[in-house]
C-alpha cells in the first residue's frame, strides 16, 4: 500500500499543476540620469500598480474615441514648445545643483584633511590652494544655479495656467466620450471568460504572487509618472501552464504621454 501511496500522490500533484493557474511575472525598471555624475543608472520602479486584463483597453478607448467623432482637445504647438522650454530650463537648474553638491562636498573633504596638518606645512598650503579654487568655482555656480532657477520658474509660470486650461477642456471631453467605460470594460471580461489580476511591484521593482491567471490572451497594464510625461504600457501577453511568464516593462515598450 505504501509503495502505491507516494506514486499516486505524485499524480495529484502533477495533475493540479497542469489545471491550477498560470503565473506572471512583471518587471520594471528605467534609465535615469545618474545622479552622482554623467550618463544613466537603471532604477527599479517599487509599489507601482500593475494590472493583468484579458482585454486591450486601448482597442476600446480609440472605438469609443470614434464613435464620439469629436476628436480631443490637443496640446497647442506652443504651449508644447513653452513646456519643452521649461523642462530644458530644470535640466540646466539640475545640472547646477549636482555640480554645487559636488563642489560643497569637496570643500568638506578638503577642510578634513587640512586639519590633520599645520598652516606652516607644505601639505597645508597646497590643500589650502587647492580648496580656494574649488570655493571660487562654487561661488561661481550658485550664481549660475540662482539664475538658472529663476529663469526656469519665470518660464514655468507662464505656461500653468495655459495648462490648466487645456487640461480640463480635456478632462470634460474624456468624462462624455468615454461615458460608461466602466460596463465595456466588464463586459469584455464576461465575454473573455478570463479573470483580471492585479498586483504591485516590489522595492526591486517585481510584481508576483498576485498576478496567477488561467491560460489565455492578456494585456499587461500600468503607468508611471515622470515629471512633465507619464510613461504608458499595455503590453499584450499570451500566458501558458508551466513556466512563469517573465513581462519587462521598460521606456522600450512604452509609450511616453504629455502630462499636463
Amino acid at each position: 500500500m505504501r509503495r502505491r501511496t507516494l506514486p499516486f500522490a505524485m499524480g495529484l500533484l502533477l495533475a493540479a499543476t497542469a489545471c491550477g493557474p498560470a503565473e506572471v511575472v512583471v518587471t520594471m525598471e528605467i534609465e535615469t540620469p545618474d545622479p552622482e555624475g554623467e550618463g544613466t543608472t537603471t532604477r527599479a520602479l517599487s509599489d507601482i500598480e500593475v494590472q493583468l486584463l484579458p482585454y486591450d483597453r486601448d482597442q476600446i478607448f480609440d472605438s469609443l474615441t470614434q464613435a464620439f467623432g469629436t476628436p480631443e482637445p490637443e496640446i497647442p504647438a506652443d504651449l508644447e514648445a513653452a513646456r519643452e522650454e521649461v523642462q530644458e530650463a530644470q535640466q540646466e537648474w539640475d545640472e547646477h545643483q549636482r555640480r554645487w553638491n559636488t563642489l560643497r562636498d569637496t570643500l568638506q573633504t578638503l577642510t578634513s584633511e587640512m586639519e590633520q596638518f599645520s598652516r606652516g606645512e607644505a601639505r597645508y598650503v597646497a590643500l589650502f590652494r587647492e580648496w580656494q579654487d574649488f570655493d571660487t568655482e562654487l561661488g561661481q555656480v550658485e550664481r549660475e544655479m540662482n539664475a538658472a532657477f529663476e529663469r526656469f520658474d519665470s518660464l514655468q509660470r507662464g505656461t500653468i495656467r495655459a495648462s490648466d486650461s487645456i487640461r480640463i477642456l480635456q478632462n470634460n471631453w474624456a468624462d462624455e466620450a468615454f461615458e460608461g467605460v466602466g460596463q465595456i470594460f466588464l463586459a469584455k471580461q464576461r465575454e473573455s471568460g478570463l479573470d483580471l489580476a492585479v498586483d504591485t511591484t516590489d522595492a526591486n521593482g517585481v510584481a508576483r504572487g498576485n498576478l496567477r491567471v488561467a491560460p489565455g490572451q492578456y494585456w499587461v497594464h500600468a503607468r508611471y509618472d515622470l515629471v512633465y510625461t507619464e510613461l504608458y504600457w499595455n503590453v499584450p501577453v499570451t500566458v501558458e501552464r508551466g513556466e512563469p511568464v517573465v513581462v519587462e516593462l521598460t521606456r522600450q515598450n512604452a509609450q511616453e504621454r504629455p502630462k499636463l
